[in-house]
């Protein structure tokens, strides 16, 4: 089984807050510190499906990383708004036991093929 990653993605996420971004950038430079720091908490995020586990990373400096096993993931809910399923981004909830998800994962492209991946490990696919 391949390795399948995916990060959030800045415009296709938020597309209005990604222009009003653009244009504050004459305002005495904000728009690039929003931009910057957008992007770095994008990069620092990062879902890994591989080998029936499933692994979130989170942080630059320091870094938080949790795992599942796909044999024991009871529900995959993918939320997306009308905008989301535009832009193709929507929002990963992994549930394994209880009522609170273990993982959420918001502005992820493709979140359905993601589930499907998620799918096909835990049947062995």
């Amino acid at each position: 089984m391949p390795t399948y990653t995916a990060n959030p993605v800045m415009f296709r996420n938020r597309p209005f807050s990604f222009i009003l971004s653009i244009l504050l950038i004459p305002a005495g430079g904000i728009g690039i510190l929003i931009l910057l720091y957008w992007y770095l908490s994008c990069k620092a995020t990062s879902l890994t499906v591989s080998e029936g586990q499933i692994y979130l990373e989170e942080g630059l400096l320091s870094k938080s990383r949790a795992e599942i096993d796909c044999d024991s993931v009871r529900t995959v809910k993918v939320y997306q708004s009308f905008i989301n399923r535009i832009f193709g981004v929507g929002s990963i909830e992994i549930y394994t036991a209880g009522d609170q998800p273990e993982m959420l994962v918001k502005g992820l492209p493709d979140p359905n093929e993601i589930r499907d991946v998620i799918k096909g490990n835990k049947d062995g696919v």
